[in-house]
């Protein structure tokens, strides 16, 4: 197993402490959560570039990192939902293309990395995640509300983007 891999596979460490952390989430353990999440993030780009790098971009990579993310995105998500701060058929719209993804991936011949669309779908998941882990003022509540639903919005659209070219070429 490469660098890159082990690196993706770590990122695996930070979710049991996000669901921990968010079970009651005080204002001091939703800043270690947002500080855990941010690192486990953060080593989402530290992979791919090592990956890069090194020269060890593998078809294991390419199936690892992105489940890896949807575990990482994911559980501080539901954890939200469960608290009430964020409303769960948006959380399903993101869980919905993410399955529909992995599952057309598993029927093509090669696996491709995340284009543009997938990349900025992850950054802007990422953001919004950040902001409604962190303990924030209730004036922000609107604003960061927007995020999560710019993040979903982005989701649905890399997803379409992803399939419909692959659809229309057979």
């Amino acid at each position: 197993m490469t660098i890159p891999n082990w690196i993706t596979l770590s990122r695996l460490l930070g979710v049991p402490f996000l669901l921990y952390g968010l079970l009651d989430p005080t204002p001091m353990r939703r800043w270690f959560c947002l500080t855990v999440f941010l690192i486990a993030a953060g080593t989402d780009w530290l992979d791919g570039y090592l990956a890069r790098r090194l020269n060890q971009i593998s078809d294991m990579g390419k199936f690892l990192d992105p489940l890896v993310d949807k575990l990482l995105v994911l559980a501080p998500l539901l954890s939200l939902v469960e608290l009430g701060e964020i409303p769960g058929w948006g959380v399903f719209l993101i869980l919905a293309r993410e399955l529909a993804i992995a599952g057309w991936r598993v029927n093509q011949p090669t696996i491709s990395g995340a284009n543009i669309w997938g990349k900025l779908k992850t950054v802007s998941q990422i953001i919004a995640i950040a902001f409604l882990i962190a303990p924030t003022p209730v004036s922000w509540q609107m604003p960061i509300l927007v995020l999560f639903w710019l993040a979903v919005l982005l989701t649905i659209v890399s997803g379409l983007i992803y399939v419909l070219p692959h659809t229309i070429s057979r």
